[in-house]
């Protein structure tokens, strides 16, 4: 069982924290796609995310104006820090190019890290893989403008 703090601020050190953040940077110099992370204690019993990770980053994805990119090729990975339940979800476009199985795969890939209290360690690999992926299908364009902070997101 994780010893970390189930407190969204406190979840990762400081050096996952610059871990995280640096994986974004480095995701991001490659790709005009958007990442972006959201921690929270909790998701909301309430309608509409009703205890659902993926329906509680629908209603996220929406609030931090991840739609609203572009060529509508943002990611956004969530985790709930007192129950350790997360996902990820990706805008339309990307979606549509990469399909169901590759959202499940990024999951897979980032809980086989997560089961051994590396929880950093697999958000950065969980971006890097994305990363490539939009980098892949949306490559870096020499007039891209950052359009999404590149911080970790927090609910207390």
């Amino acid at each position: 069982m994780s010893k970390r703090s189930d407190r969204p601020r406190k979840f990762f050190s400081e050096a996952e924290q610059k871990l995280i953040v640096e994986a974004i940077r480095q995701a991001e110099l490659k790709t005009s796609g958007e990442i972006r992370l959201h921690v929270e204690r909790d998701i909301p019993k309430k309608a509409p995310a009703e205890g659902d990770p993926y329906q509680r980053a629908r209603q996220l994805f929406a609030e931090l104006g991840m739609h609203a990119t572009e060529a509508r090729n943002g990611v956004l990975f969530y985790l709930a820090t007192r129950s350790h339940r997360f996902t990820v979800l990706g805008d339309e476009e990307l979606h549509q190019k990469v399909g169901e199985g590759f959202w499940e795969d990024v999951v897979a890939r980032m809980a086989e890290h997560f089961a051994d209290d590396r929880f950093g360690d697999g958000m950065a690999a969980g971006i890097e893989w994305v990363g490539e992926q939009l980098a892949r299908h949306f490559p870096y364009q020499d007039d891209d403008v950052n359009e999404l902070p590149d911080e970790i997101s927090f609910s207390d």
